[in-house]
């Protein structure tokens, strides 16, 4: 592993706008977008829970697109789709190990969402009155929705969910300190001028740099 990039106030704050100038975050570099509707938040809630698991991110990505691609698309068609059905299309998408507790986890999430919240999270922020801790501990509370999960589902909602940010998960964290950007969500968000939408897209792409590897592509050292 190469040392941590040390560089000037005006080249850390330089390559935080490259890192978020693609203006997208993690989720949406790969496919999903992140939008204020109902389909989409439940969207990155399951991908999240995916991405939560032991193994290849890529794994978890085409998972998740294969619940999109059946047509579970929300909370409600999920809820709906029979257990044997979620099992066959996460195991031909690849996923390893206990598929079919993910599957039967999947389908509680789901009809919880819907039970609890008519299968809109936007509900859950309204139910919490945009109170960060009491969102957190609503999300918390859903099946197979761990710490871990909930800190992946704000990484990419806080551009839409303002009062939570910053937010910055592990991965991300572990590429800022490697390229000299901090340590720490808030010192990621004052490279990002304290907006949750820049902040969104900047530690999403650290994520993807730290997944992927890419950090001589980004500092130009090989």
């Amino acid at each position: 592993m190469s040392s941590t990039l040390i560089t000037p106030v005006a080249d850390r704050k330089r390559l935080a706008r490259r890192l978020a100038g693609s203006g997208r975050g993690f989720a949406e570099q790969y496919g999903f977008r992140v939008t204020n509707n109902p389909a989409s938040l439940f969207q990155v809630l399951y991908l999240s829970v995916l991405l939560a698991r032991r193994g290849d991110f890529r794994r978890a990505l085409d998972g998740a697109r294969a619940l999109r691609d059946e047509g579970w698309d929300s909370a409600a068609r999920l809820a709906r789709s029979p257990i044997e059905d979620r099992v066959r299309v996460l195991r031909a998408s690849g996923q390893r190990g206990d598929v079919d507790a993910l599957a039967d986890v999947l389908g509680d999430l789901a009809g919880t969402v819907v039970e609890r919240y008519r299968g809109d999270l936007r509900r859950l922020r309204a139910v919490a009155r945009h109170d960060p801790a009491r969102e957190l501990a609503l999300l918390g509370e859903l099946p197979g929705v761990d710490g871990q999960v909930v800190e992946l589902f704000l990484r990419e909602t806080q551009a839409l969910w303002r009062e939570v940010a910053p937010v910055a998960d592990r991965r991300a964290l572990a590429a800022a300190r490697r390229l000299g950007l901090g340590r720490s969500a808030d010192d990621l968000a004052g490279l990002a001028s304290g907006e949750s939408e820049q902040l969104a897209w900047l530690v999403g792409a650290l994520a993807r740099v730290d997944l992927e590897h890419r950090y001589a592509e980004v500092t130009g050292r090989r």
